[in-house]
């Protein structure tokens, strides 16, 4: 070769030159204690945790919020249920992904619970402790009926168990949250924040209860009422139904119940909503249960007329905490078009919204619910 040194001189760049992109393609690793796929919204948004989102539950969140009825700037949902439950939460994810809902993540928490667990610290502990730090506002939606078990009691023939696991993850949790007579040394998550508003709905109002070391009426129609069947219970009038017997005896009908409910003057609804004490607003309920021994730190606030069956509780150390035994969150409530009846001589059907609409202030009732628990959640200083 007549230019040795030169061909080494090119050899050598073009090892520099391949070397130098080498160290540019390599990717840098984060450092081990980073997770850049953080599974939790970022804190920019208005986070709400929501308990068993099954199809139905987030299909009604997104009808309130389509309707305007949840209206929370930059919403974020983390979707919160245990592994063990019996619910197929699979449907609920395949719909939020064919709709395109990111706005929407779900949480599964897999930690083993047993029943001598729940009112103390327990495997789930830190799950409810970040879940409660990295969110805004709860909500516990309804479901089946709780082992009596659980609030100390025999099981009555009455009482349909359907989802074990689910109660013992939410009662654990509501625990946790609030603290209650199990324990009163424990130091609930409210402590750190005590306006972050919790909203308890029918089954989710008796989880709170139990949550808290009160116990419930396992079938209000035969314990407070002493009726053994269905047409005696019809005998009692609409405004003591609490879940149509017309349903009961025509299932996956379009029997439903709406009854009025009797508003305490000291409590939230008149203090903070605006209501007057002489206000009867109707409401549409589907419970055979109710809070029989109140959890520590509930008062009652509306009941049924009659004043024997538990329609809400607030708790009196945490003023943004409300549990009510009736359904506002069905968005069918507020559609003009939906057509439902109360007993068979309604032949040509009711629509639920006009119905509120002829008894005021059932519909302004409703909405006020909603505004209240969004404007406690984007002004809760998490």
């Amino acid at each position: 070769m007549r230019h040795p040194q030169l061909i080494k001189f090119i050899i050598f760049i073009f090892f520099v030159l391949f070397m130098a992109g080498a160290f540019q393609a390599a990717p840098i690793d984060p450092p081990s204690d980073q997770e850049p796929n953080h599974s939790l919204p970022q804190q920019e948004k208005n986070t709400l945790a929501i308990l068993f989102p099954s199809l139905d539950t987030i299909k009604d969140l997104v009808g309130l919020r389509d309707k305007g009825l949840i209206n929370i700037p930059n919403l974020r949902v983390l979707a919160v249920y245990h592994e063990k439950e019996l619910t197929d939460y699979q449907k609920a994810r395949e719909y939020v992904r064919d709709n395109n809902l990111d706005w929407i993540t779900f949480y599964p928490v897999s930690k083993p619970l047993s029943p001598d667990d729940l009112f103390r610290r327990n495997s789930c502990s830190a799950e409810f402790e970040r879940i409660f730090q990295e969110s805004d506002g709860i909500i516990f939606f309804g479901g089946p009926d709780i082992p009596p078990s659980l609030y100390g009691e025999k099981t009555s023939l009455l009482t349909m168990i359907e989802d074990p696991h689910r109660h013992l993850f939410e009662i654990s949790f509501a625990f946790h949250l609030l603290g209650g007579s199990q324990d009163p040394s424990f130091k609930p998550l409210l402590e750190s924040l005590p306006q972050y508003p919790i909203l308890g709905i029918c089954l989710g109002s008796q989880t709170l209860n139990v949550g808290t070391g009160g116990t419930l009426t396992q079938d209000i129609w035969s314990e407070i009422y002493a009726k053994t069947t269905l047409e005696e219970v019809i005998g009692l009038g609409k405004e003591n139904w609490h879940e149509s017997p017309f349903g009961r005896l025509w299932p996956k009908s379009d029997y439903v119940s709406f009854h009025p409910i009797k508003l305490n003057p000291k409590g939230k609804f008149c203090t903070a909503f605006g209501f007057d004490p002489k206000d009867i607003p109707y409401v549409f309920s589907s419970h055979h249960q109710q809070a029989e021994k109140l959890g520590k730190g509930f008062r009652v606030i509306a009941t049924s007329l009659d004043g024997k069956v538990v329609e809400a509780m607030e708790h009196e150390r945490y003023p943004n905490v409300l549990a009510i035994q009736f359904h506002p969150e069905s968005p069918k409530t507020y559609d003009l078009a939906t057509r439902i009846r109360f007993t068979p001589e309604d032949k040509e059907g009711l629509n639920p919204r006009a119905f509120l609409e002829a008894h005021p202030p059932s519909l302004a009732f409703h909405q006020k619910l909603w505004s209240w628990f969004c404007h406690s959640l984007t002004a809760s200083l998490h």
